[in-house]
């Protein structure tokens, strides 16, 4: 089928014209509205389905690749390679579950739900764009839908939270702009494909009177990861992600942890590393550290926390330190474990969001002393959140366990002092995760105001169901998704290894 990739792209926009012609807010209109979104976002997932049907592993060049004439003389062009299709199947997987999450919504739902639709188009086509113009408006179109659902249908610092993660977001991006602007100038395309062929200078300049090793690379390198660090996000730039998290709606929330963080991951495997491979290779220890620090400081933070949203978004940063680890070991262990810790972290976290809004639904406090003992009154929902706690740790038998165990081989053959710090944040994660699971789940139930707490409904119960099923197929058939970013992942570590070999000595330092 031709066009495949601009239909899975834009498909979720006929929903939001759909629900702008949509007239009347009474009952009826509300629900029509709702199941909409919901079957839009469902058919968006079975095209995706499609799309991966026709994918081939084995090729690792970009496949089904659209182009077209665009606006002076920038081309719209989509493609699709064993690093992107992942995290476009994960995209159109998460959002028939978020707008499922979303059922209970009251207020401005029509807007609600063509913010997330309207989030759904522009994060795929992150994933998916083969032009640099194209990949920024999708990259920094973005922030606007999230940024109404945080401040709009958040909580009560909803304002502060919302313009704290716009801001942190789009002030790093200027950089990438500016770098993007200079890429163009120095390559003479924004072709995303004939860029990864493009060999940007690696020799020392002098700016300002400060000596540059790795020239034009290691500008670049950091103009771009200003904004993936901010977007992963990376200590200690990540202050922005509790309060979002905090502040936003349920559905937000998922969004934010299962989808929306991954696309710095994302622009580390598709920019930093094969464009600017020299200066990737001399930042390796710069980023080592920080993936350390955010690993074990981030975790001690959660311990502290008595917010249980807080504490499962300062489990995220922490998780993010062993992608970013993963990725900077340049070998293939590491870049698979990376991928499948941002594709695991995906399900897990987003199920854990969903659990903590299962629970603030009844109750409308997330505080951990308001519960105990829920496992007497919410068997169900006990089991699940127990899974997803164990996946959250990195449980064997769980998808959790091989991104982490994967990447801690990887760091662990590159530096073993690195792989020592983040093996003592696996140690931290499991004493903040079953401190959080124990308080709230276990005990006697002498709280009066949850003697009357109700379990899961089947609404909240076919939510989960999906996610409890990859947590474990992935944890225990893990090639499901080692088998399909493998070649591309392999040619990514040999075109790198290739270029930087080349480098030798005099330009390569650590």
């Amino acid at each position: 089928m031709d066009n495949l990739l601009s239909i899975v792209t834009f498909l979720p926009l006929l929903g939001v014209i759909a629900l702008l012609m949509l007239r009347g807010d009474d009952a009826m209109a509300v629900r029509n509205v709702k199941l909409i979104a919901m079957f839009v976002t469902t058919v968006t997932f079975l095209v995706s389905l499609v799309v991966f049907q026709n994918f081939d592993p084995s090729n690792t060049e970009f496949q089904m690749v659209e182009e077209a004439a665009w606006l002076g003389g920038l081309s719209y062009k989509l493609g699709v390679d064993g690093i992107s299709i992942l995290f476009v199947m994960l995209t159109t997987f998460m959002m028939p579950i978020v707008i499922g999450a979303s059922w209970k919504v009251e207020h401005r739902v029509k807007e609600y739900m063509i913010a997330f639709l309207l989030l759904e188009t522009l994060m795929i086509g992150v994933f998916l764009a083969l032009d640099l113009v194209l990949f920024y408006v999708f990259f920094e179109a973005g922030l606007i839908p999230m940024f109404l659902i945080i401040g709009i249908w958040g909580g009560k610092d909803k304002v502060y939270a919302a313009f704290k993660f716009f801001l942190y977001t789009l002030l790093g991006s200027v950089l990438m702009l500016i770098a993007m602007i200079a890429m163009w100038y120095d390559a003479g395309t924004t072709d995303i494909v004939r860029l990864l062929d493009h060999e940007f200078s690696s020799s020392t300049i002098s700016v300002l009177g400060w000596q540059i090793v790795g020239g034009t690379q290691t500008l670049m390198w950091l103009a771009f990861f200003a904004s993936f660090a901010v977007k992963m996000p990376m200590w200690p730039v990540h202050t922005w992600l509790p309060d979002a998290h905090v502040q936003a709606p349920t559905a937000g929330s998922v969004v934010l942890a299962a989808i929306l963080i991954k696309m710095g991951g994302y622009g580390f495997l598709r920019f930093s590393l094969p464009m600017f491979p020299i200066a990737s290779d001399l930042m390796q220890n710069f980023v080592f550290f920080l993936s350390v620090a955010a690993i074990i400081l981030t975790s001690l933070i959660a311990l502290a926390q008595t917010d249980i949203k807080k504490l499962i978004a300062y489990s995220s940063v922490a998780h993010m330190g062993f992608v970013t680890m993963g990725i900077f070991t340049f070998n293939q262990q590491g870049l698979d474990g990376a991928i499948f810790q941002m594709i695991s972290h995906g399900f897990i976290s987003g199920a854990l969001f969903l659990s903590v809004g299962v629970v603030y639904d009844r109750m409308h406090t997330r505080e951990i002393e308001a519960y105990g003992g829920l496992a007497i009154r919410m068997p169900i929902y006990a089991m699940i959140f127990m899974l997803f706690t164990m996946g959250n740790v990195g449980l064997p038998g769980t998808s959790g366990f091989v991104g982490e165990f994967l990447t801690l081989i990887a760091v662990f053959k590159v530096n073993t002092w690195v792989a020592f710090g983040a093996t003592s944040g696996v140690i931290l994660s499991a004493a903040y995760a079953l401190f959080l699971y124990r308080r709230v789940v276990f005990g006697d139930l002498i709280k009066e105001s949850l003697k009357g707490i109700k379990d899961l409904d089947n609404r909240e119960k076919l939510i989960f169901a999906p996610l409890v099923f990859f947590t474990l197929l992935l944890g225990i058939y893990p090639v499901l998704v080692l088998d399909v970013i493998g070649p591309s992942v392999e040619a990514l570590v040999h075109n790198f290894e290739s270029v930087v070999g080349a480098a030798g000595p005099a330009t390569v330092t650590h």
